[in-house]
């Protein structure tokens, strides 16, 4: 930390780069973040950096992003080498930057009794200044190792095992089964809160690279797991946990009660120039909202901007203290209510409910209302809901359309039609802790490895297949090994 600003902490309150207003961000599908920034603001974020001797925001970054050697590069204003040290542990800054929730901020140990650094955004900040500036440019590698390796979904664990396992010198093609790369950044999150010319300029980032990519392939049905390893030297399957968690009550069958991710993968589809099935629009309806998560307030927000006459957000829990309780302490990241940024656009959010059936009250096969149950739980040492007390019963909610976003199940392996590849109790594709499926070769990485997470830790995954795959094939690896996860060498190939 630069000796001219040790106390910056004390004389810069925290200034975030904030959002827009909710009365003109509800109007478009802009991002939600305000549109510039203030370089100057920016550097008089980075001297409230402490410091620190144990620099716990990086113990709560999932990929160990050397935070406070940034901050510091940023509050001297020396943002090319700024973010050549973000580039260092995350591929794609830029994803995390806007969609990351920023559990670094929450162990930041200025949030012990103050307002943390406002990490998030310097992020932001700094990788926003790369591309204006035009510091992030293509890096293929000087030579090539003569292997190939196929990457199976684009989402951010497969873009970002595709670019480190390319930068180690193997040629890489990457498979996507939708018409354009991206996966869930590209069709699952809305434009508002991450827009696409993001994802589409890092594509053309890798492919300068040299990563081939073939979308509208589905691996299962176009091509098997075997023709795979038959053409490639080894395969990563980055497939993600897209398989929704259903809620199986009396008329799910009724038209109206839809995916909360189907319905913001058509509007995102909407955005980039394709037709709305009027299923899919809310406009004057009564909307529904099932979960009170990241994809529930995006479905919340998304109702908002399509013109829903109300939106009510359930969820099953109870609601969230107001403060941190004693068993919740820094730094974990702090279990209290937060009214979300969909939320302060408007709609209602209820708690405590439990949907008993989906009505159709005037029998036109449509909808109309939802039967719910005013609950309490018993649950057990993990905080697992057990027993349902019902409070209250027979309580109807008017509805036109229902979204359920109640989380996932684990990654559709069925369709990869390979008996091999199997589920463990987890709902995640069985390998050992190299990454490793029973299929040698076949290697799994992100969601489809520990389950539905963050943006963040799939980048990580990536990187970590990206390794594991490298040792495999050529017995050692200059690729970073993970922070959190050294695992030991494979043997090669062949061995």
């Amino acid at each position: 930390m630069s000796e001219n600003h040790p106390d910056g902490f004390l004389r810069h309150p925290r200034r975030p780069i904030g959002y827009r207003e909710p009365a003109s961000r509800v109007a478009d599908f802009h991002q939600i973040y305000r549109f510039r920034w203030d370089p100057a603001q920016l550097r008089t974020q980075g001297e409230r950096c402490m410091d620190c001797g144990i620099p716990t925001c990086m113990a709560g970054c999932p990929i160990g992003n050397i935070i406070p050697d940034w901050n510091d590069l940023v509050s001297r204003g020396a943002w090319r080498e700024a973010l050549a040290r973000l580039h260092a542990t995350n591929n794609f800054p830029e994803f995390t930057g806007y969609t990351c929730p920023a559990p670094c901020e929450t162990a930041c140990t200025l949030a012990i009794n103050d307002d943390a650094v406002t990490i998030k955004d310097i992020e932001r900040a700094i990788v926003d200044q790369g591309w204006e500036a035009g510091w992030i440019r293509p890096e293929p590698p000087s030579e090539r190792t003569g292997r190939q390796v196929a990457v199976v979904g684009s989402g951010p664990a497969g873009l970002a095992a595709a670019q480190q396992l390319n930068r180690a010198g193997h040629r890489v093609t990457v498979f996507e089964r939708d018409d354009a790369i991206g996966g869930l950044m590209r069709y699952g999150i809305p434009d508002f809160k991450f827009a696409k010319h993001q994802v589409a300029r890092r594509a053309q980032q890798l492919r300068d690279e040299g990563i081939e990519f073939r979308c509208g392939v589905v691996v299962g049905e176009d091509v098997s797991i075997d023709e795979l390893k038959a053409r490639f030297d080894a395969v990563c399957l980055a497939i993600g946990a897209r398989r929704p968690r259903d809620v199986a009550v009396p008329g799910r069958e009724l038209q109206g009660v839809l995916f909360g991710m189907e319905y913001l993968c058509a509007e995102n589809r909407h955005q980039a120039g394709e037709p709305l099935d009027a299923a899919m629009n809310a406009q004057g309806r009564r909307v529904v909202v099932l979960g009170g998560g990241d994809t529930g307030a995006d479905c919340v927000a998304t109702a908002h901007r399509q013109g829903a006459s109300s939106v009510v957000q359930i969820s099953i829990n109870p609601p969230l203290p107001e403060t941190r309780q004693a068993d919740n302490l820094w730094p974990q990241s702090p279990q209290v209510r937060q009214q979300t940024y969909a939320l302060q656009e408007g709609g209602e959010e209820a708690f405590s409910l439990n949907v008993a059936a989906f009505l159709d009250q005037d029998q036109d096969g449509r909808v109309d209302a939802l039967e719910l149950e005013r609950v309490d739980w018993k649950r057990d040492d993990q905080g697992r809901r057990t027993d349902k007390i019902v409070r209250e019963s027979g309580i109807i909610l008017p509805a036109h359309k229902v979204l359920i976003a109640i989380g996932f199940e684990g990654p559709e392996a069925a369709c990869l039609n390979d008996p091999r590849l199997t589920l463990t109790s987890s709902h995640t594709l069985e390998a050992d802790a190299r990454k490793m499926t029973p299929v040698p070769g076949v290697f799994v990485a992100g969601d489809a490895s520990r389950g539905q997470s963050l943006v963040v830790w799939a980048i990580g995954e990536g990187r970590d297949v990206a390794r594991q795959i490298d040792l495999w094939l050529m017995g050692s690896s200059r690729l970073p090994a993970s922070l959190s996860t050294p695992y030991p060498p494979l043997p090669p190939k062949g061995l």
